[in-house]
C-alpha cells in the first residue's frame, strides 16, 4: 500500500503566539521572527509512530525536508522522497499543492497530511477529487470533517483503512477567512469535500455554530449572571474565545476579544488578546481560573481556535480550576467533551468527567475524552 506523507510545517505556529493563523506572508514572517514552536512536525510524528505500530508494511512516499522526509526519518521509517522545494524555509501552499500532484501521478492509496483547514483546502485545489485524504490536525483552529481528533487516531485510523477495515466517506473542507478572523470576525463557508476513513470514534465532526436566537442569549445571559456572582476579587480569569464566554464579558462592559484570549481581574479587563507568554507571565504565583466553552459539534475544550491556552497555562491553573460553560441546546448536541492540548500526558490527566455550567446556578456532568 502507498501512502502519500505531506507536512505542512508553518501549520499551527501562530496558535499559542495569538496570531489565530498563519495565512500571509506577512503574519508567517512575524510567527517565525518569533521562533514559534512547531507544531506540525511534533504531531506528524506522533501519528506517524501510530501507524508504524499498526501496520506491518507499506510505502511512505513523502517530499524533500520538513515537508515529511525529516519527520519519516525521527521515525524509522525510509521513505521515497519526490519533487524538490524552493525554499524549505519558507514553504507555502504552492509547495503543498505540488507535493500533492506528485502524490496523485504515483497514484497512491491515501494521502495522509498534517496542517489545518488551510491545508485540506490546498489538496482539493491541487486536483484531488476521490482519492482517500485524511488529516492529522497540526492548524489553529481545524473546522473541518477530514482530521482524526488527534495524532494518534489519525495513524491508528490510516492503518485501519489500509488492512480494508473501513471504508471513506465524505468530508467537508471549511474555508475560514482568516484576516477576518483576526479582526474578531468568522467567516466561513464550504469550499468542497475529501474523501476520508471513517470511524465515528476517531474523526472529528465539522464544526457548526449555534443560532443565537431569544432563547439562546437568555440561556447564556443565565450563565454569564451566574459565573459573574461567584468570581474571585483575587483570581484572575482567563476567558477562552467564542461566543458563549463573549456574554460574560458584554455584562461587565468588557470590550472583549470575540476569537481570542483575555485576562480580568476583579471583574476589570487586564489584557486583551493575550498569548501563551503574556498568560504565563500574568498568572505565575496568582490564583487562576480558565472559562472556556466546547467548540459546537466537536466538543473541544481545549486545541481548537485556543491555543494560546496552552499546556503550561492549564497545568499552572489546574484542572480543578476550569470552568467549562455551555447553553442547554449546545450541551445537549455533544455526547463528550474532548481535549488536544498537544501534550498527550496532560490530555490522559485531564480525562474523566467534568462539571459544565449550563444555566444559573445549575450544573450538567459530562464525560471529558
Amino acid at each position: 500500500m502507498k501512502i502519500g506523507f505531506l507536512v505542512n510545517p508553518v501549520a499551527g505556529l501562530g496558535g499559542k503566539l495569538g496570531f489565530k493563523g498563519t495565512d500571509g506572508k506577512d503574519i508567517l514572517e512575524k510567527v517565525k521572527a518569533l521562533k514559534a514552536e512547531p507544531i506540525a512536525t511534533k504531531r506528524a510524528i506522533e501519528a506517524l509512530m501510530e501507524l508504524k505500530r499498526n501496520l506491518d508494511y507499506f510505502e511512505l512516499i513523502t517530499y524533500p525536508y520538513e515537508m515529511g522526509f525529516y519527520e519519516a526519518k525521527e521515525v524509522g521509517i525510509e521513505a521515497k522522497v519526490v519533487g524538490q522545494i524552493k525554499d524549505r524555509f519558507n514553504t507555502t501552499a504552492e509547495d503543498t499543492k505540488r507535493a500533492v500532484r506528485e502524490f496523485l501521478k504515483l497514484k497512491v492509496d491515501l494521502i495522509l497530511f498534517a496542517g489545518g483547514d488551510g491545508t485540506a483546502r490546498d489538496l482539493i485545489l491541487a486536483g484531488v477529487k476521490g482519492e482517500p485524504c485524511l488529516g492529522i490536525p497540526a492548524g489553529v483552529k481545524i473546522y473541518s470533517s477530514c482530521f482524526a481528533f488527534n495524532p494518534r487516531e489519525a495513524g491508528l485510523l490510516a492503518s485501519k483503512f489500509l488492512k480494508g477495515e473501513v471504508s471513506c466517506s465524505d468530508a467537508e473542507v471549511l474555508d475560514i477567512d482568516e484576516q477576518a478572523y483576526r479582526d474578531g470576525r468568522l467567516k466561513v463557508r464550504l469550499f468542497g469535500y475529501l474523501k476520508t476513513p471513517y470511524h465515528e470514534e476517531a474523526i472529528q465532526p465539522s464544526k457548526s455554530f449555534t443560532l443565537l436566537d431569544e432563547d439562546e442569549l437568555s440561556n447564556l445571559e443565565a450563565i454569564a449572571k451566574y459565573v459573574i456572582e461567584n468570581m474571585e476579587e483575587d483570581t484572575i480569569y482567563i476567558l477562552s474565545a467564542g461566543n458563549t464566554v463573549k456574554v460574560i464579558a458584554d455584562k461587565l462592559g468588557i470590550d472583549k476579544t470575540p476569537l481570542g484570549v483575555d485576562l480580568i481581574l476583579k471583574k476589570k479587563l487586564i489584557e486583551r488578546d493575550a498569548n501563551e507568554e503574556i498568560i504565563l507571565n500574568k498568572i505565575r504565583g496568582k490564583k487562576a481560573k480558565i472559562i472556556v466553552s466546547p467548540l459546537g459539534n466537536q466538543g473541544f475544550i481545549f486545541g481548537r481556535g485556543n491555543q494560546q491556552i496552552s499546556d503550561k497555562v492549564i497545568k499552572q491553573v489546574g484542572k480543578e480550576n476550569i470552568i467549562v460553560i455551555a447553553s442547554h441546546r449546545k450541551l445537549s448536541k455533544l455526547k463528550e467533551l474532548r481535549v488536544d492540548t498537544g501534550n498527550s500526558n496532560l490530555d490522559e490527566k485531564l480525562k474523566g468527567h467534568i462539571r459544565v455550567i449550563t444555566d444559573y446556578n445549575y450544573e450538567e456532568v459530562k464525560p471529558l475524552v
